[in-house]
């Protein structure tokens, strides 16, 4: 009687016991340095963010400066990647909460609205390529490409780590409840960067102009 009740309280949302099945993200100290990995990539990709976003605005102050009229996908794209990291943010307490198979279909909602807003984003690319603005047009032309595609490249890895996610979840059977559970954490941790990062840009493009600058910086 003692061992049943000590096997289901272990047990989760499939009623078996942790690391019953497949591979776990390891012991504590695994599960840790998991964490630890992440935060330090997170760190990196930021410092580098901010960087560009320094340089563009620095950059702004040269006398050939030309503003760039931003494509109105990019409200779309926005409400988008919003839609991604609620979904993943819903998924992740759902996992936290020992419930991972009502965990999925925000996962999966999450996911493709990860995939559209890279659709909306090469959609926005295509509208200035057909007006004839291209990264050589001038400097705010060619911080507009650098740091959309800086970003899209960071989403195209955070959608392969979604897909190494949902895969987990998708095979209950070869993961233990934990490895799901900590996977889909750490994806919408990362999909939350990335949303922080994209309205630190959307928000430098939009909002930050030539007379913001010079008054900032006193040339103007």
């Amino acid at each position: 009687m003692s061992q049943a009740l000590i096997a289901r309280a272990r047990s989760r949302d499939d009623g078996e016991p942790r690391g019953a099945r497949g591979p776990d993200l390891g012991p504590v100290g695994g599960r840790a340095a998991a964490d630890i990995a992440l935060w330090v990539f997170i760190g990196c990709a930021g410092t580098l963010f901010t960087l560009f976003i320094t340089a563009y605005v620095m950059r702004m102050d040269g006398t050939d400066w030309t503003p760039l009229g931003l494509p109105r996908q990019l409200f779309l794209s926005t409400a988008l990647l919003i839609g991604a990291s609620v979904a993943l943010q819903a998924a992740a307490v759902r996992a936290a909460d020992g419930h991972a198979a009502n965990a999925r279909t925000p996962l999966v909602l999450g996911g493709a609205c990860g995939l559209a807003f890279l659709a909306v984003q090469l959609w926005a690319w295509g509208v200035l390529l057909a007006g004839q603005v291209v990264p050589q047009t001038g400097p705010a032309a060619g911080f507009f490409f650098l740091l959309t595609a800086m970003h899209g490249l960071h989403v195209t890895g955070g959608l392969a780590g979604w897909y190494a996610t949902w895969r987990r979840n998708a095979h209950p059977d070869r993961y233990a409840a934990d490895a799901r559970r900590r996977a889909v954490v750490l994806c919408a941790r990362y999909w939350h960067f990335l949303l922080a990062v994209w309205i630190a840009l959307y928000a430098t493009l939009a909002g930050v102009t030539p007379a913001i600058v010079g008054f900032v910086c006193g040339t103007r």
